[in-house]
């Protein structure tokens, strides 16, 4: 820290134990909710109220240390994503179980590597970055107005007066009571409705969900317009076109949403992922300079060090120095290459294992770099929560499965193609921890450099928390196995089973492109036609016209996620606009723009502290709604009353911000 700076309370040893104990709890919520539901949340908000309440009750808390906390629980949301891949080597039939130690292992030497990439690229996404950043800014937002800083510019603002905690406190409530409500089953959780384009009982068929979720709407005020419409684009590239055209290609009888689901699932994702990929390089290329430019700048931090000029440094440019991030890289590569070097052998891959582990450690030290900057953007544009992850999944197993298909499948007997396709999937695992840490890392250091942190200190607590988080997942994923069992796997009854669907989906490819299956790469194709339209519009918007832009990567995120996510979050991108309309027309313009973000952020709160709290009954329960009050028969008034108290909650809220921000 530089001489004027004083020392304080941040990396302490209470803040330590809160977090991981957090982290156990968070990741056991996540697997079983994400295996379950095919999606995990984000759980550094929830740890920031958790961890606020506690360091309180303690005494001496500060925002930094409150920090810490929520950087160490981060890992929870974020490692268990691993469940996207690896229950696919249960899937495809090569293990009957989750090895524990081979699984820590390839968690904590994944994740720790991804917490080491994000170092170089914290200076080019981060501090020089524009990005939004909407969970790291809503977490830094609940941190400032919960630990009340006392400072001249915070004496003027919105927190001072308690209208920062008030905004944050209404936002959480509103969005805790909706969310309740929607578990009692007396609001409906979303608005959808799914139909055939014609008369015919083969009719294409096509559709729409609006998930009536305050977290999403929050998401989507923080992302803004450009984001909020590029994503809906999406959307309608998805679903007005993409579930029509071919679910007119592959007609099925039976329910529409079943059709239209199945043919998003098993085509329109695809071509998602191929728009993703094509939008992904474009966006690396064009963050080679500034990348280059944050490692020039640590290089120089790290120098400036060694000079004995490290208390020149502001403690918000204190990242771990580079030479020891290369030694704790190269302490990850070597047990990744050994782990490597044990499966192709143990899978009967023996005459090729010195090929498979140099071509897999290619394939986790360079594509796992630049997935991780791809994942790091995703994560400043969208949210962490938001990035599809499962998407970087389905690139790198291709590209994996690609390799094998290249360089040894041809002098193999056929019966190995089900060990390449396991090794691909393991290859694909590691990569996938790279990615989803250091996607997960960059929102962390979003909100440090918001409560004015030391990197250094976060990148330390997130190893720290990465360790812990891999040492839950392989039994809870063992219990779960056990108890139900993973769709498609051999031998589970399918009506108990969970349904895994990135698992089940990424497992797929991987056979796929070994049994060289032209069709997926036809569809991945045409996203990358798509993508590369985008590119182009993009561009014509950048010269044409002063603030319209078509961001490709957010649309082929609309392309590949759900409705039930894009939609919401651009009701929310459009109602956020249109409220710092209003509100850049009042006295006080800045203190409603301000308002606006910590009201967001509350409704962020309410609904991942909820989240979690509900996901734990359901595991302890058996049931999908442990408060249920109603069943099926009052869908029809449980979706009129929560459309309606949706819209009339959001508007009440935004008037009322509004009146408090004059």
């Amino acid at each position: 820290m530089t001489a004027n700076e004083t020392p304080r309370a941040e990396l302490t040893l209470r803040g330590l134990i809160i977090g991981i104990v957090l982290t156990l709890v968070f990741t056991a919520a996540n697997v079983y909710f994400g295996l379950r539901a095919g999606l995990t949340f984000s759980t550094s908000i929830p740890a920031v109220v958790i961890s606020m309440a506690l360091l309180r009750w303690l005494g001496h808390a500060t925002a930094q240390e409150n920090n810490i906390v929520q950087t160490v629980a981060s890992t929870a949301g974020t490692l268990s994503s691993i469940i996207f891949v690896l229950p696919g080597l249960i899937i495809i039939g090569w293990w009957t179980g989750f090895p524990y130690w081979e699984s820590v292992a390839l968690c904590a030497t994944g994740g720790i590597l991804g917490v080491m990439y994000s170092i170089p690229l914290r200076r080019a996404l981060v501090t020089d970055s524009d990005l939004p950043y909407p969970e790291g800014t809503a977490c830094a937002e609940v941190i400032k107005v919960g630990t009340n800083p006392v400072s001249a510019e915070a004496a003027e603002s919105v927190e001072a007066g308690g209208k920062g905690l008030k905004a944050v406190i209404a936002g959480a409530l509103a969005s805790m009571v909706f969310y309740i409500v929607v578990q009692t089953r007396l609001f409906a959780s979303d608005v959808a409705s799914y139909f055939r384009l014609g008369s015919s009982a083969q009719a294409p068929a096509t559709g729409f969900d609006f998930a009536l979720s305050f977290a999403l709407f929050g998401i989507g005020h923080l992302v803004g317009i450009t984001v909020g419409v590029a994503m809906f684009v999406g959307a309608l590239i998805g679903w007005a076109w993409g579930v029509p055209h071919f679910s007119a290609l592959h007609p099925a009888s039976g329910a529409a949403a079943d059709l239209a689901q199945g043919t998003w699932s098993h085509y329109v994702r695809f071509v998602g992922a191929g728009a993703i990929a094509v939008s992904a390089l474009w966006t690396l290329g064009q963050l080679v300079r500034p990348v280059v430019g944050g490692l020039n700048s640590a290089m120089a931090s790290s120098r400036a060090r060694k000079a004995g000029r490290g208390d020149t440094l502001a403690r918000t440019e204190h990242d771990i120095p580079v030479n020891q991030v290369g030694l704790v890289s190269a302490l990850c590569i070597l047990p990744i290459g050994w782990l490597l070097w044990r499966f192709a052998t143990g899978a009967g891959l023996a005459d090729h294992a010195v090929l498979l582990t140099l071509g897999g450690l290619v394939i986790v030290v360079v594509v796992g770099f630049l997935v991780s900057t791809v994942c790091g953007y995703m994560a400043g544009l969208i949210g962490a929560s938001n990035s599809p992850l499962s998407g970087i999944g389905i690139l790198v197993v291709a590209i994996t499965a690609l390799f094998l298909l290249v360089a040894v499948k041809s002098s193999l007997p056929p019966e190995a193609s089900k060990a390449l396709v396991a090794f691909a999937l393991f290859v694909t695992a590691i990569v996938f921890n790279v990615a989803a840490i250091a996607n997960n890392n960059l929102q962390d250091l979003k909100t440090g450099q918001l409560v004015d942190a030391t990197p250094a200190k976060q990148q330390w607590a997130l190893v720290i928390g990465v360790i812990a988080s891999a040492l839950v997942i392989p039994p809870v994923l063992d219990l779960v196995n056990q108890a139900y069992g993973f769709l498609g796997a051999p031998g589970v009854n399918p009506a108990r089973a969970l349904p895994a669907p990135q698992a089940g989906l990424i497992s797929a490819l991987g056979q796929s492109v070994i049994q060289n299956d032209v069709e997926k790469w036809k569809l991945m194709g045409i996203g990358g036609l798509i993508g590369l339209a985008c590119i182009v519009a993009d561009f014509g918007l950048s010269k044409t016209t002063k603030s319209l832009r078509l961001p490709p990567l957010a649309v082929g995120l609309g392309i590949y996620l759900p409705t039930a996510s894009t939609l919401m979050v651009t009701v929310g991108a459009v109602m956020g606009w249109w409220y710092e309309r209003r509100a850049a027309r009042g006295p006080k313009p800045e203190a409603a723009r301000q308002l606006g973000t910590l009201l967001a952020s509350g409704l962020i709160v309410g609904e991942s502290v909820l989240g979690v709290i509900f996901t734990a009954l359901v595991v302890f329960t058996g049931r999908a709604y442990p408060i249920g009050l109603v069943g099926a028969a009052y869908a029809t008034p449980a979706l009129f009353a929560g459309g309606a108290a949706f819209a009339a909650c959001v508007v009440l809220l935004y008037r009322w911000v509004e009146r408090l921000g004059r």
